[in-house]
């Protein structure tokens, strides 16, 4: 069982691993052992997410997403296929638990009279320029 947070946990059977070879350096091994991790977590059908949840993370994971709700991790930053296989785990926790998180509500404030007075000199100003860009007429001049 995978700890997420203090409500939700994820059953090893959930995830899916698949060792390829990695590319970028790795010496004599580079070509006959398979280090890179793949993570494949079905978000869609897991019991452990809510709703809120699934459709924040579907947000976060953005194109790591498949259309099928299937969550994807690809790992080879290490050498070794046990440093890259927690990797791709620590990077899932961490992602369920940025949206498991519930996103902070905007409080409504009003602009003060200093800010209002700033607007309003800001247009004057602005007002100013485009008067004098204006040709001048024979009215004007009396």
């Amino acid at each position: 069982m995978l700890k997420i947070t203090a409500d939700i946990a994820i059953a090893e059977q959930e995830l899916k691993f698949d060792f390829m070879r990695a590319s970028g350096p790795g010496g004599q091994n580079v070509n006959k052992v398979a280090t890179a991790v793949q993570l494949r977590f079905d978000a869609r059908n897991c019991a452990a997410l809510s709703e809120k949840v699934r459709a924040r993370l579907r947000r976060l994971a953005g194109r790591r997403m498949t259309a099928n709700g299937i969550l994807v991790i690809r790992s080879q930053r290490f050498r070794s296929q046990e440093r890259n296989r927690q990797d791709a785990l620590d990077r899932l926790v961490n992602l369920i638990r940025r949206a498991a998180r519930p996103p902070k509500t905007r409080i409504r404030t009003r602009p003060g009279r200093a800010a209002k007075e700033r607007l309003l000199a800001a247009k004057r100003h602005r007002s100013r320029i485009k008067k004098t860009r204006r040709a001048v007429s024979a009215a004007d001049d009396f």
